[in-house]
């Protein structure tokens, strides 16, 4: 098979999944693009939206259209550390304690409204996230592969949430929001929930073997060297900005390149263009900059400051592969 028919197969199985977790999340094609860039990058997701938006069906729907083995933890300012990784309990009769896995022991994880529980425990997901294993005493353990966690959390202005630290909002690739439904969408709504057309409904369009296919397929997407200046520079760009207080890091800009080859792998061609760096870029950065009060009082935001970085530094004119 040719490198163009192999990206056209990927973004072929892209579409179906795009379609299937359309029938309950009407009206966010995009949205749902981007949900699966994050996955084909093989990072994790954070969605950021008020209460009501569809952001746990969202996740849910992504889920159910994978054979893979998913789970979810409802975070909630009770929950402990080790509701989440696993404890170790003692086994009468082998006479030993034995180490029982938590939920985060899964291909997919959803942490629900993960702003809701207490930064200790928000803590127990760094290693995770970033290394794909837990550590407990002396033991360390591998979660299955593939891995991602999605997390849905509410505005931080909201009444019983912990803003996440710096270093567990790095963990996640990227960062979105759903966004208001238009009322043509809104009535789809209506209309497919007296239907009875649910997550629980949804069933798998890929298995795990098909995915570990894409992943490896997104991994030999080229980038240009063009490329690779292009977003250094628009990292350096918002470091020197006088607003901002931490600027992107060059981990931001790997998970950037990361993101901008899965972007390309959804339209079907094996490398990528200045307009995927583009789109992801507000996706992949946002979350990872500071912004001193004072910026913060006058109304500015981290998308303020990569709308100008991207109007501002020049796009590569040539990109050769």
């Amino acid at each position: 098979m040719t490198e163009y028919a192999q990206n056209a197969e990927l973004a072929q199985d892209c579409a179906r999944l795009t379609a299937n977790i359309a029938r309950v999340i009407q009206g966010k094609d995009d949205v749902i693009r981007h949900v699966l860039v994050c996955l084909l990058a093989g990072g994790h997701l954070l969605i950021e939206d008020v209460p009501g938006t569809g952001k746990t069906s969202l996740a849910r729907a992504l889920a159910a259209s994978i054979d893979l083995e998913w789970k979810r933890i409802q975070f909630t300012p009770d929950l402990l550390p080790s509701d989440v990784t696993g404890v170790w309990v003692y086994n009468q009769r082998e006479s030993e304690f034995e180490f029982r896995q938590g939920p985060i022991f899964a291909n997919i994880v959803l942490a629900d409204e993960i702003n809701r529980a207490s930064p200790k425990t928000q803590s127990a997901l760094l290693e995770v996230m970033e290394e794909h294993t837990v550590t407990t005493d002396v033991m360390e353990y591998r979660v299955p592969t593939p891995f991602m966690v999605i997390a849905t959390q509410n505005p931080i202005d909201m009444e019983g949430t912990y803003a996440l630290p710096e270093a567990q909002l790095d963990r996640f690739l990227m960062r979105i929001s759903i966004g208001p439904l238009d009322p043509e969408a809104e009535v789809l709504v209506l209309r497919t929930q007296r239907d009875g057309a649910t997550v629980g409904g949804l069933a798998p369009v890929l298995d795990g073997f098909q995915l570990e296919k894409m992943l490896g397929q997104v991994k030999t997407i080229e980038v240009a060297p063009a490329l690779e200046q292009y977003i250094v520079a628009l990292a350096a760009h918002t470091r020197a900005a006088s607003e901002v207080r931490l600027g992107i890091s060059p981990r931001g800009s790997l998970a950037l390149v990361r993101a901008a080859r899965a972007a390309a792998a959804t339209h079907g061609r094996p490398f990528v263009s200045p307009d995927d760096v583009k789109e992801m870029a507000p996706l992949v950065f946002g979350h990872r900059m500071l912004l001193h009060p004072e910026a913060e009082l006058q109304g500015r935001t981290t998308g303020d400051v990569i709308a100008r970085a991207l109007q501002s530094v020049p796009v590569p004119r040539a990109v050769s592969r």
